[in-house]
């Protein structure tokens, strides 16, 4: 691992059926010992929906509104994200893993192809698929602000429970990432593996490795600072073996967050992940910011 220049500390439950787990045969399984996620290169997706919150709708064209999002494709740019970002792991991480996953999204796939892994042989797994954003999903931003402005009201209240019309919210989309979770242990107990996704599924990652309450997701969800975003083919690295010491734990103790192409919009050391623990007059003082309108 490269060398660690600061660490800081995360909130995190060491005590998760996550992270270790004994089989039936009394052989215990823990998580693969290094986990790396990768966000999908820049799409045409991105592009039409980042010109059209500007302002510009050309992008949505008939043929383009036909095409459901499973089937973007990625840019010039996101195609060269994407071997940057495989130079990267390459260079800091290693060039094999022991098993490589893909979400069976073609920009997905396309960023998988394009990291030029060598030896790489991908299982896509319908699992990493991209949060399903329903009625949303190819939709211009001013049809989206008309049609879906109550939704859209709702969404800022509670992100995190709340659903794209005949969507999917984040906590659902934990609970399908959590299948995977307990696929990884159970196959790939103490290997090293790497899987291409997508941006919401990466949170979903967050949320449930490093145990994020829903106050911190909160506040990553709406801060601003590059460094609280998921960009195009940023890589979360999840290890078990501590990069100070070489030790290791049984559960994800250290993550960190890169983005190769600019490297100014993320962290780039290794975070401590630790188990947070409430007091009872912490728990009254958490309480206490919401005010009683009911006694």
């Amino acid at each position: 691992h490269q060398s660690v220049d600061k660490v800081m500390l995360l909130p995190y439950y060491t005590q998760s059926p996550f992270f270790l787990h004994t089989s039936k045969e009394g052989v215990s399984m823990a998580m693969p010992l290094d986990l790396v996620l990768v966000r999908h290169g820049e799409s045409e997706g991105n592009i039409a929906n980042q010109r059209s919150r500007a302002g510009d709708n050309s992008a949505f064209t008939p043929e383009f509104k036909e095409r459901i999002g499973a089937m973007w494709r990625l840019t010039k740019l996101g195609r060269a994200q994407a071997l940057a970002a495989g130079e990267w792991i390459q260079s800091n991480i290693g060039q094999r893993f022991d098993r490589y996953y893909v979400s069976e999204y073609i920009r997905a796939k396309e960023t998988a192809a394009f990291l030029k892994l060598p030896l790489a042989e991908w299982f896509c797994d319908f699992y990493l698929r991209e949060r399903d954003w329903g009625e949303m999903d190819v939709c211009p931003d001013d049809e989206r602000q008309r049609l879906f402005a109550e939704s859209l009201r709702r969404r800022q209240v509670d992100g995190f429970f709340w659903t794209p019309p005949n969507g999917e919210s984040l906590a659902q989309l934990c609970l399908r990432v959590d299948r995977v979770i307990d696929t990884w242990q159970r196959e790939c107990s103490d290997k090293r593996i790497i899987a291409v996704c997508h941006g919401e599924v990466m949170w979903a990652f967050r949320v449930r490795l490093e145990r994020l309450s829903q106050q911190r997701f909160r506040e990553l969800d709406t801060s601003r600072h590059a460094h609280d975003r998921i960009h195009n083919c940023q890589i979360l690295h999840y290890t078990r073996r501590s990069p100070v010491t070489d030790t290791t734990t049984p559960y994800y103790s250290w993550m960190r967050s890169i983005c190769p192409t600019d490297l100014s919009m993320s962290r780039n050391e290794w975070e401590r992940i630790e188990r947070t623990r409430f007091s009872n007059q912490e728990l009254i003082q958490q309480v206490e910011q919401v005010p009683q309108l009911v006694s």
